[in-house]
């Protein structure tokens, strides 16, 4: 019998966007499957699958023991977030060469499922850095007898939601820096810089409005510029690496002695990068906003605005600014429809209460005797035709005006 030959062996997933990338968070179950093609009948011993999930640092570095001496320290650490194996076809012993322990498989192409859950707890988002790399994979294993086994593996992305309206990120970023330049004895005009971002989460494809204003009070030629870095962070036996990367950057005009610029929301736009890694114990990724001034022949005057890029974009109403101007615009669109501009006089006695009913209410009333002998008299009278007295004429002048207000100073109109 002249046995058959794998043709293929691959590994396809579930999708669960409309985009067929296979992309996860924690807590959600992968599923998919390894479809195998033979040309002719095959005997197995197991089809396997083994799916992992890791973050690995790694990078070496040069030191000398003395003069003519030298050596490698190599630095490696590795965290695992789950380790998942499962048998598809046979057993999980692969040593066993009896007949009894193989299977089967025809011609033809043939299709075996596979399901696991990924671990609730937090896993980082995937990445791939300069000394390190958080990877998420599923490998598929073929064994047959007296053959070397056939393997494959396949790459899904994981994602660890970052929602950024949080208030938290949210909340408005901004900082303030002065520097004055000195030469020998001659010391120039400080130079200023304040800078505003209306919030510290953004995500790939947003603009970040930047307000900032740049005072030059020295003699030099100063240009303010702003850019996006990215920090790299990799930690391996108490030691750490760092990298630190160019995203974007804007330049603004060239400043001149004594001029002043002003960035009223000048736009910066975010490229498509890794969102932020903040949970990972081995590598941390971390942004930051730097509105700087470029001052040559000397150092740069400079602020640091953090930033989180997330996954989770800014809802509509997750705005403060626009929710609480729309707010206050709908207020005072109320207050110009309702409140007239002049307000108009109370209604007048007589549209109240009526002559009759004037004189009934003074007249005498029926109550006990101590009441009556309590209450007669012209005091009473008095409180009664009080509660009916027609109020005063409705003006908007004082008819007795304070004397000694005249004296009193005025507010300045606005």
């Amino acid at each position: 019998m002249v046995l058959g030959k794998v043709k293929s062996l691959t590994i396809s997933f579930d999708c669960l966007n409309d985009s067929h990338v296979p992309v996860y968070s924690s807590g959600d179950t992968v599923s998919g499957r390894v479809n195998l093609e033979v040309t002719g009948e095959i005997r197995v011993r197991s089809l396997k699958i083994h799916a992992r999930g890791h973050a690995k640092v790694r990078w070496t570095e040069s030191r000398n023991a003395g003069s003519n001496t030298a050596y490698t320290q190599n630095y490696t650490e590795e965290v695992e977030y789950f380790n998942h194996k499962d048998i598809l076809i046979g057993h999980e012993r692969d040593d066993d060469n009896s007949e009894e322990g193989f299977n089967t498989i025809p011609s033809g192409r043939h299709e075996y499922a596979f399901s696991f859950e990924l671990p609730q707890t937090p896993l980082a988002t995937s990445f791939e850095g300069r000394h390190g790399s958080v990877r998420y994979w599923v490998k598929a294993e073929l064994h047959r007898p007296w053959l070397l086994p056939v393997k494959l593996k396949k790459e899904f992305t994981v994602f660890e939601h970052i929602d950024i309206n949080t208030p938290s990120l949210l909340s408005p970023q901004a900082g303030t820096k002065e520097k004055t330049l000195c030469c020998w004895f001659c010391t120039s005009g400080p130079i200023s810089l304040s800078a505003k971002i209306e919030r510290k989460g953004y995500t790939p494809g947003e603009s970040i409005q930047i307000f900032a204003e740049v005072e030059n009070c020295s003699s030099r030629m100063v240009v303010p510029k702003a850019a996006i870095y990215q920090t790299q962070a990799f930690y391996a036996k108490g030691k750490m690496k760092e990298v630190k990367q160019l995203v974007a950057n804007l330049r603004g005009e060239s400043l001149s002695s004594g001029k002043t610029e002003t960035w009223n929301g000048k736009l910066l736009k975010i490229p498509p990068v890794s969102p932020s890694i903040l949970d990972c114990s081995i590598i941390r990724v971390e942004y930051s906003l730097m509105v700087y001034v470029d001052i040559p022949g000397a150092m740069d005057l400079f602020l640091n605005l953090p930033l989180v890029i997330g996954t989770i974009p800014l809802h509509p109403f997750g705005s403060r600014t626009s929710s609480v101007s729309s707010q206050c615009s709908m207020n005072m669109n109320w207050l110009g429809l309702s409140l007239p501009e002049r307000p108009e006089a109370p209604p007048s006695y007589a549209e109240v209460v009526t002559e009759e009913q004037r004189r009934n209410n003074l007249a005498p009333v029926n109550a006990c005797d101590d009441f009556e002998r309590a209450f007669q008299g012209p005091l009473f009278a008095y409180i009664q035709e009080f509660r009916f007295l027609p109020p005063p004429l409705y003006s908007e002048i004082d008819p007795n005006p304070d004397p000694s207000a005249d004296d009193r100073p005025s507010c300045p109109s606005r």
